[in-house]
C-alpha cells in the first residue's frame, strides 16, 4: 500500500498542529488578533502571493506531462489574473493601498518560506515542488476547517476577520485543496520508503516555515 498526504503529516504531526492551531490562527477565530498584527500579515501575504506564481511557473517548466503543464498554467493565471487583484482590494479595506504594497519590504520569515518552496524546486522535481508548496495550498483550507469546528470561534460581524475565514472555507478553495490532496495522494503511492523520507523533510520544513509566518504576523517582526 503506497503513502497518503495524511502520511506526511503524521510524520510531523507536532509540527503540523503547532501550524493549524498556531495563537495566530486562534486568535483570528475568536476576533481577538491585534488589527496591526492582522494588517502586517496581510501585507507580507501579498509578497508571498507573487513568490507562489513564480513557484507555479517553475512548476511548468518541471511539468514532466500536458496534464500537470495544465495544471500548472491554471494555478499561474489563478493568481496573476484573480487572486492578486482579491489581495489587493482586501488590503484596501484594511487601509493599506497598492502603492503601499508595491514599496513593501520582505520580512526575514517571508524571505525565508518563499525562497524554501523555489529552492527546494529548483533543486528537486515537480513532487518535491508540490510538497513545498502544500502546507499553504492544503494548510490554509484545513485552518478554515478548523476553526469553523472551534465553539470558541466568532462569525459575521463580530469578527472583523471573518472575510478571512469565508475565505478559505469557501466552495473554490476548497475544491482547490481537494484536487491538490488528489494530486499528491496519486504521486505519493509510486514512492519508496527512502524517497518518502525526504518528502517528509521537506514538508516538515515548510510548515515550520509557515509557523514563522504566522509568528511574524504576532510579533510585527520585519
Amino acid at each position: 500500500m503506497g503513502y497518503r498526504f495524511t502520511d506526511l503529516t503524521t510524520a510531523c504531526q507536532n509540527d503540523w498542529r503547532a501550524y493549524i492551531e498556531h495563537d495566530f490562527v486562534r486568535q483570528l477565530g475568536n476576533a481577538t488578533l491585534p488589527e496591526a498584527s492582522f494588517r502586517h500579515y496581510l501585507k507580507q501575504d501579498y509578497l508571498f502571493l507573487i513568490h507562489f506564481a513564480r513557484a507555479y511557473a517553475l512548476a511548468a517548466y518541471k511539468s514532466p506531462t500536458l496534464a500537470d503543464l495544465r495544471q500548472a498554467h491554471e494555478g499561474l493565471k489563478a493568481i496573476v489574473d484573480v487572486e492578486l487583484g482579491l489581495h489587493v482590494g482586501f488590503c484596501q479595506e484594511w487601509g493599506i493601498s497598492e502603492q503601499e504594497l508595491a514599496e513593501l519590504p520582505e520580512a526575514r520569515a517571508t524571505l525565508a518560506y518563499t525562497r524554501y518552496v523555489l529552492d527546494t524546486g529548483n533543486r528537486g522535481d515537480l513532487l518535491d515542488l508540490h510538497v513545498a508548496l502544500a502546507p499553504c495550498l492544503v494548510g490554509y483550507g484545513e485552518i478554515a476547517n478548523w476553526l469553523n469546528a472551534q465553539p470558541s470561534i466568532l462569525r459575521g460581524e463580530q469578527n472583523p476577520f471573518d472575510a478571512w475565514i469565508a475565505m478559505y472555507e469557501g466552495e473554490e478553495f476548497q475544491a482547490a485543496m481537494q484536487a491538490e490532496l488528489a494530486w499528491l495522494d496519486a504521486r505519493l503511492a509510486d514512492v519508496t520508503p527512502a524517497r518518502f523520507a525526504e518528502l517528509s523533510k521537506i514538508f516538515r520544513d515548510a510548515t515550520r516555515l509557515e509557523i514563522d509566518f504566522w509568528q511574524m504576523g504576532l510579533d510585527l517582526s520585519e
